[in-house]
């Protein structure tokens, strides 16, 4: 590979290296304002988006892409404020499960609302979305592309 193609390769990821940032940011501001409307902070707004249904810490960490000790310590906050509950998952004696309170459930419906208003991604149509998801998931993970 010539230089001049060298260098046009690292100012093309570099351009689309800002995009990414530059989304990530603009999502991430979204979430803590719209967060903040409810009296939650960003980490426990995304934990209530994330709680669709029962799951362990371990898979809300995963969810959240944080650490289960950070998951655990979100949760422990939304125990207290009356919007999440531990309750013994009905597989695994060890584990507990984490339920959303009818409290919980009334805000994460309202959550998700507020997340809808002037989303960054509202201006894509939901092919484009998914277009983009398939993208940045083969970017993220290498082993799905096709050869």
């Amino acid at each position: 590979m010539s230089d001049q193609d060298q260098e046009t390769r690292a100012s093309a990821e570099r351009q689309l290296c800002g995009l990414v940032n530059g989304m990530a940011q603009r999502i991430a501001e979204h979430l803590r304002l719209r967060a903040a409307r409810l009296g939650l902070t960003a980490p426990q707004a995304t934990a209530l988006r994330e709680l669709s249904g029962p799951m362990t810490i371990s898979e809300l960490a995963e969810r959240m892409s944080c650490e289960p000790s950070n998951a655990t310590f979100v949760v422990d906050k939304l125990e207290k404020q009356g919007l999440v509950e531990r309750r013994p998952h009905p597989a695994d004696r060890r584990a507990k499960w984490l339920v959303l309170t009818p409290e919980g459930t009334d805000l994460r419906g309202r959550l998700l609302e507020l997340l809808g208003e002037d989303s960054p991604l509202g201006g894509l149509s939901r092919d484009e979305q998914a277009a983009l998801q398939g993208l940045l998931q083969r970017a993220i993970r290498p082993e799905s592309r096709s050869s």
